[in-house]
């Protein structure tokens, strides 16, 4: 009886090893089985996408020739020259500008002028414009959103004062100011005011949201088009302002990131926010309208103007009321012109004064040229920033305009070159009673080699 126990309890284990190996198996084969349903469904996939990928290619290959090749002649059916045609990219254009003019009260004003001009049209029926380079897309847009004809936005601080100063290039108001042309075609005029002042708001980090009706006035014989066209109704004008407006870093940042080129080079790099906002009159400004592409205004291009214009009191910063220079006024000197900019110009004001005194402008200014601004004829020297030889060896731009008094000395300086020759400078100068003299010179830190470290670095290098 035990033996035969024993046998049975054998073979029932014999039989579920066999069952469990079994079903064991069969999980293996199945998970197999899925295993390589799931990968031939990956290549399949994997397949599709190939064959995707290289239609895709093949369509933008087709596009490129289609692109690349001349245009149909007369001859050729309506459906190939309309397949064929395809409109020329939209020219754009940039130039900025600094006008520096000594005052007669011995202020300092100057002027910076950023032009940017599209010829594209963001109305033209069935027109979509999505491609920016110049032009910032964020005033393109709102054009477009808005139906936005003209559109004049000024952030200033300070009091113009017109018996001292003369009379301003561009006139603005204390605070904020904002005046529209909309096109025909908006049939709510007030809420698509209401919308943009919102807008930009948000752009210029401003105030802007709190005009409302209660300080919105529609103009009837005042603030005329600036641009081309018809002369509106003057029902699709608003203009409102903003006297207690506060003017501070958080309008200029945006204001310069309206820029091609940023703050990172050209004229913008002069303004530095601590000199701008500790001046005697500060005014940035945002003007765009529509202009002509040529002189047959057959077509129409839309202009961009970006201006700030600021008057330094040199009292208030304890420096003298003769003398100035780009650095003692900006903390700044200019390194080099925009490179998306096809002019960049510096102009300088050397009207003969009412006194008759001379003065010394340096660097000698390359060419004069005079202009009749506000119905008086000025005479500037003009810097050319494109130029390649404006910055010179220093690579820097540094005007100084000092009065000449007799015995003004003498300078003489030589610039190195590297590892070759050290600079030299000499200077022969008198001195008044109780004055201080300040000499600096910029320059530019150079890579050594290895070779050229000295045993104990810590010293730095010693300049005799």
């Amino acid at each position: 009886m035990t033996a035969g126990r024993c046998t049975a309890a054998l073979l029932a284990a014999v039989l579920v090893c066999g069952l469990t190996c079994a079903s064991t198996a069969a999980a293996e084969e199945a998970i197999t089985e899925e295993y390589e349903s799931i990968s031939n469904a990956n290549e399949h996939v994997q397949a599709q996408d190939d064959y995707a990928r290289s239609q895709k290619r093949r369509e933008i290959t087709e596009h490129d020739d289609d692109q690349n090749e001349p245009p149909p002649s007369s001859s050729s059916s309506s459906s190939s020259s309309s397949s064929s045609s395809s409109s020329p990219p939209s020219k754009d254009y940039f130039k900025e500008e600094l006008v520096i003019r000594p005052l007669s009260s011995g202020d300092i004003y100057a002027s910076f002028q950023f032009q940017t001009r599209w010829d594209t049209d963001f109305f033209a029926p069935g027109k979509k414009v999505s491609h920016y380079r110049l032009f910032p897309k964020s005033l393109g847009q709102l054009m477009s959103k808005f139906s936005v004809r003209e559109m004049h936005v000024s952030f200033t601080q300070g009091y113009w004062r017109t018996m001292q100063w003369g009379q301003p290039f561009l006139p603005a108001p204390p605070g904020a100011e904002l005046w529209v042309w909309f096109q025909d075609s908006v049939a709510d005029v007030d809420g698509a005011w209401k919308e943009l002042t919102n807008v930009l708001s948000g752009i210029f980090c401003a105030s802007l949201n709190f005009i409302d009706s209660t300080n919105t006035v529609e103009p009837t014989a005042s603030f005329k088009p600036l641009g081309v066209g018809n002369v509106t109704h003057q029902r699709f004008l608003r203009y409102a302002v903003l006297p207690r407006e506060i003017v501070c870093t958080e309008n200029l940042t945006p204001w310069k990131k309206l820029l091609p080129c940023g703050s990172k080079a050209g004229l913008a790099v002069l303004m530095k926010s601590e000199k701008l906002f500790h001046s005697s009159f500060l005014s940035l400004a945002v003007h765009i309208r529509p202009v002509c592409q040529d002189w047959g205004c057959k077509g129409t291009a839309w202009e961009l103007r970006q201006t700030v214009n600021v008057v330094f009191d040199l009292h208030t910063t304890g420096q003298g009321k003769r003398e100035w220079s780009f650095f003692k006024m900006f903390s700044r000197t200019l390194t080099e012109a925009c490179p998306l900019a096809t002019s960049s110009k510096v102009y300088i004001d050397v009207t003969d004064n009412p006194q008759g005194e001379l003065f010394e402008l340096n660097p000698a200014a390359p060419s004069l040229t005079q202009a009749v601004v506000l119905g008086d004829r000025r005479t500037y020297a003009v810097y050319d920033l494109m130029a390649s030889g404006t910055f010179g060896l220093l690579r820097s731009l540094n005007v100084l305009l000092r009065w000449k008094t007799p015995g003004s000395g003498y300078i003489h300086y030589q610039p190195s070159k590297d590892r070759l020759r050290p600079h030299l400078l000499e200077m022969l100068i008198q001195l008044p009673p109780n004055s201080v003299t300040e000499v600096t010179v910029q320059f530019e830190r150079a890579l050594l080699k290895w070779t050229e470290y000295t045993p104990d670095p810590n010293h730095g290098f010693y300049v005799g």
